[in-house]
């Protein structure tokens, strides 16, 4: 989890410098189909440890995590068609709809509006799995809202930054609703399967982008290149797929609660690598909605006790 909040929030970082020469469409198109490539190559590494294990020993040769109950290698029929639809939300319309947020907010504030996902996933689960909505989760509710008019208040004088507070929650959004659907799957298909499907299915939603991705790669700077293929390989290859392997072990809401750390580590790489550093009244926004994310999402000190008794 380290190396997928560490690399999550440089990805803010990256989005920010490379978007100034890129669109937010191809760009995501870029990071995608990078992202798609690299995915190919560890789901080839992988296959041939397990088939080369498989030949000296009993184990299964399939990919990911050993094979259980319900688990395939390439799921089908329902679970294949939800796995894609996760795909197209999460690896396009999310990396779309970030890449535009930042075109209008500095990467620091829009990690601290994207980080309201785990309280979302609260509600959803409270929605969805009939979870119900308890108090603190109101309440946490309430102080997230209030984190994001402060934030919302802070950056209205600029150009268009209403319009990137809304892309950041709508970003926020897909992050919960695909991290839900993730953890619902993964019991049927393993992790770095379902991240390399749904890359290769985010990478066809985004294919409409093809033009403008060739014509201004064409004409970008060496840097910005790289910028895309670092987006690809680590914040997309490596860290989807460590997100996936803790969120088959760990529930979604404690997963989702450890990106915690990703507004601040944001703030401390846009402050060193690109001078950027949210507004005071945004940083108290960002503080704000955090604190009614941990609230809505955090387990109570009496709850943590009595779980530690049981486990003993």
């Amino acid at each position: 989890m380290t190396v997928t909040v560490l690399l999550w929030a440089s990805a803010f970082v990256a989005i920010r410098a490379v978007g100034h020469d890129v669109d937010p469409g191809p760009l995501t198109l870029g990071r995608v189909a990078v992202g798609s490539v690299a995915l190919t190559a560890m789901l080839l590494v992988v296959r041939a440890r397990r088939r080369a294990r498989a030949a000296t020993t009993s184990v299964p040769a399939t990919t990911g995590v050993p094979a259980g109950p319900g688990r395939t290698a390439v799921p089908r029929g329902r679970v294949l068609l939800l796995v894609l639809v996760w795909g197209v939300a999460w690896f396009g319309a999310y990396n779309l709809t970030l890449n535009a947020a930042e075109q209008h907010l500095d990467a620091g504030t829009t990690a601290l509006l994207v980080n309201i996902a785990p309280m979302l996933v609260a509600v959803l689960a409270g929605a969805l799995l009939g979870e119900g909505f308890p108090r603190r989760l109101l309440v946490g509710i309430a102080v997230a809202f209030a984190g994001v008019v402060v934030i919302a208040t802070t950056t209205s004088s600029g150009r268009f930054d209403a319009v990137g507070v809304v892309l950041g929650l709508v970003s926020a959004v897909l992050y919960a609703g695909a991290a839900t659907l993730q953890k619902r799957l993964l019991p049927r298909v393993d992790a770095l399967t379902m991240t390399w499907l749904g890359c290769l299915a985010g990478t066809v939603a985004s294919l409409p982008f093809l033009p403008g991705l060739v014509s201004q790669v064409s004409g970008a700077t060496t840097s910005t290149v790289l910028g895309i293929v670092y987006l690809g390989v680590f914040p997309t290859a490596i860290a989807f797929s460590t997100w996936g392997y803790v969120l088959t072990r760990a529930s979604a809401g404690r997963t989702a609660a450890t990106t915690y750390a990703v507004p601040a580590v944001v703030v401390l790489l846009s402050w060193a690598l690109l001078a950027e550093v949210p507004a005071p009244a945004a940083l108290l926004g960002g503080a704000l909605a955090l604190a009614g994310v941990a609230v809505a999402t955090l387990p109570t000190l009496r709850r943590r006790r009595a779980a530690a008794t049981s486990s003993a």
